[in-house]
């Protein structure tokens, strides 16, 4: 095994049968793990019947001079293998400090590629249409930084990607739905895990499912044409829209947000109207 290497190693989300016989290479004759969690990660060595292994967490709250401590020994030669707590690290995980810092300091990187929960929750879908797709990882929980992601996932023509909690993953379908009601959607949940499950339908339709999602969840949102959402939504139908955010009290920037990504007008063109349609009121 060459020194002075990091190894980006991907580890199952589910299923252990999916770790690669090169990642459990790696995971042997490397100097050092490097784990977003160590009591997972542990685990799963016992599991590989590897015992000794120099075991370090380094997670989203690793400090600047734990990166630089780890860098620092990469730099002289060790070797490490990065992991997360599942799947490939560096999406949507605390990963990507390590890698940038160490390709900063000069150290060669190699990915062991294996499982990936975006792509198994991408096919399994049936949603992937010709290849081309975003992945968005987690959206921000509230304000305006939630509402311009929702407004770009939903002016993505291509098919969208998102990790959600279980605990949030109604109220995400709930916004998803608000913008764009007929999308194909589908709740992709324990991928690969005994329970996994493939839950299809429109945003609408999934919105309205009153179920307790439990588990991973990834959502996948299929190909759409939002262009086309001006020509088909009409000044009656937006008006209605507004009128009933209105009636809920919500803010009027807020409205704007929302039914702009919904309508696929401007948004400044919609907020002047939901002013105009508040002073009326």
């Amino acid at each position: 095994m060459p020194g002075g290497t990091l190894f980006v190693v991907a580890t199952p989300i589910g299923h252990l049968g999916d770790l690669t016989t090169r990642a459990v290479e790696t995971l042997r004759a490397c100097d050092r793990v490097l784990a977003e969690d160590t009591r997972r990660t542990r685990q799963l060595l016992s599991h590989l019947g590897i015992a000794g292994k120099p075991l370090e967490r380094l997670d989203a709250h690793a400090s600047d001079s734990d990166v630089a401590r780890a860098v620092e020994r990469l730099a002289r030669g060790e070797s490490a293998a990065l992991v997360t707590d599942a799947g490939t690290p560096g999406v949507s995980d605390p990963g990507e400090r390590l890698v940038d810092a160490a390709i900063a300091a000069g150290v060669r990187i190699v990915p062991i590629p294996g499982p990936s929960a975006v792509l198994a929750a991408l096919v399994g879908s049936g949603l992937a249409g010709e290849g081309r797709f975003r992945f968005v990882g987690f959206l921000p929980r509230e304000g305006t930084a939630r509402r311009d992601e929702i407004a770009l996932v939903c002016a993505t023509p291509e098919p969208v990607v998102l990790f959600e909690a279980a605990n949030r993953t109604q109220a995400t379908l709930r916004d998803l739905a608000d913008a764009t009601p007929e999308r194909p959607a589908c709740v992709a949940r324990e991928l690969t895990k005994l329970h996994e499950e493939y839950v299809r339908g429109t945003c609408a339709e999934l919105a309205r499912d009153e179920r307790e999602w439990l588990g991973e969840i990834a959502l996948v949102l299929g190909a759409h044409a939002p262009e086309s959402r001006e020509a088909t939504v009409g000044d009656e139908a937006l008006d209605a829209r507004i009128d009933e955010a209105l009636g809920r009290g919500e803010h009027a920037r807020t409205i704007a947000d929302k039914l702009a990504a919904w309508s696929g007008r401007p948004k400044r063109a919609v907020y002047e109207r939901v002013v105009t349609r508040k002073g009326k009121r």
